[in-house]
């Protein structure tokens, strides 16, 4: 088995040494870079790192993929991609060695977006990765949040492994282009409902909340949008957009894509501002009932954190359950220990008892 682990860089000289540390076992290493003005390339060669220029204009991150992966050699069994701001956890090359004698085309594998606290190794989103492949048939596709998708003759090949990838994300960059190759991404494939999701989304974050509000209708009327927690995403950011109907969005969520703590918790918040404390607990109780965490990018860490119980807690002592309210601080406190409020609010309720 020959593996190649690929990159495309720009200025990421505080990243090389750590980046190659964690994948020095694999066959054939590669950063294609698009033009560093640091010592990232100076770096990169005084390990052995194979460096290609690239140059892409007008710049989109799916043809400088393509070009970083058409340099590596026909002759690798599995490609890697790894972003310079990621490592791969030691063992994962007998991971892959297990699943290389199944024939397997597409490895899966625990990604580590973000973190409650990188120091103590506490992670938060986390989902399956797919940008482990085989050499061929495959390339990339989009602009920006491009995807790796197959184009092989007979039927791709997936299976989960023990492998695990971390991003530990670089702050210092900026996302402002985000929005034009978003832009980009929906007129070149208007049908694609990735695209509308995260072109919505980006307006949102951009506070375009009106060309928001319109892109996030347009994805839900999409015949291809019908991975349901997307559809439950996009109906989440619409509560937010429209306050006068943000409960029935939360609602339609709920019914959308049930299972998922993030739109009944949503919906226990707005009972809490409110007032409404039956309301209140009904929603933050259905939303601890939850024990399974999705493993998907729209997995939100607020959700499984101290929220829900804190909710619960305070909305059933408002209705004279103290019992309760003191079962659920503890819960709370369980998943945030050094909250004061929370830890007031049990003493609080003991002495009320």
């Amino acid at each position: 088995m020959k593996v190649a682990v690929y990159t495309i860089a720009l200025n990421e000289e505080k990243f090389v040494e750590r980046w190659y540390e964690s994948v020095k076992d694999a066959d054939y290493i590669l950063i294609a870079d698009t033009g560093s003005t640091d010592n990232t390339v100076e770096i990169a060669k005084s390990l052995g790192i194979n460096v290609v220029p690239i140059s892409i204009s007008p710049w989109r991150f799916d043809d400088a993929r393509n070009a970083s992966l058409a340099s590596i050699p026909l002759d690798i069994d599995y490609c890697i991609a790894l972003d310079m701001d990621e490592i791969i956890l030691p063992g994962w090359r007998k991971s892959l060695e297990a699943v290389f004698s199944l024939e397997i085309t597409r490895p899966r594998y625990q990604y580590t977006w973000s973190w409650k606290d990188a120091e103590k190794g506490l992670p938060g989103l986390q989902y399956s990765g797919d940008k482990i492949h085989s050499r061929k048939d495959y390339r990339w596709k989009h602009p920006v949040h491009e995807t790796v998708n197959y184009y092989g003759a007979s039927a791709e090949t997936q299976m989960w492994t023990n492998i695990e990838i971390y991003h530990h994300p670089d702050s210092s960059k900026p996302r402002s282009q985000y929005l034009p190759l978003l832009a980009m991404s929906v007129k070149e494939d208007p049908a694609d409902d990735r695209n509308a999701f995260y072109y919505a989304r980006e307006l949102f974050f951009y506070n375009k909340f009106d060309e928001a509000k319109k892109e996030f209708k347009r994805h839900l009327t999409l015949p291809s949008a019908v991975w349901k927690p997307e559809r439950a995403a996009s109906m989440r950011y619409l509560s937010k957009i429209d306050d006068s109907k943000a409960i029935y969005w939360l609602e339609s969520a709920i019914e959308e894509s049930p299972g998922r703590r993030e739109a009944l918790l949503e919906l226990a918040q707005i009972y809490y501002d409110l007032g409404d404390w039956a309301n209140t607990y009904k929603y933050s109780e259905l939303t601890v009932l939850i024990k399974e965490k999705p493993l998907d990018y729209l997995c939100e860490e607020f959700a499984w954190g101290s929220l829900p119980y804190d909710l619960a807690a305070i909305s059933a002592y408002s209705l004279g359950n103290l019992e309760d309210a003191i079962s659920y601080t503890r819960l709370a406190i369980e998943a945030d220990p050094e909250n004061e409020r929370l830890l007031a609010n049990l003493s609080y309720y003991y002495k009320d008892k």
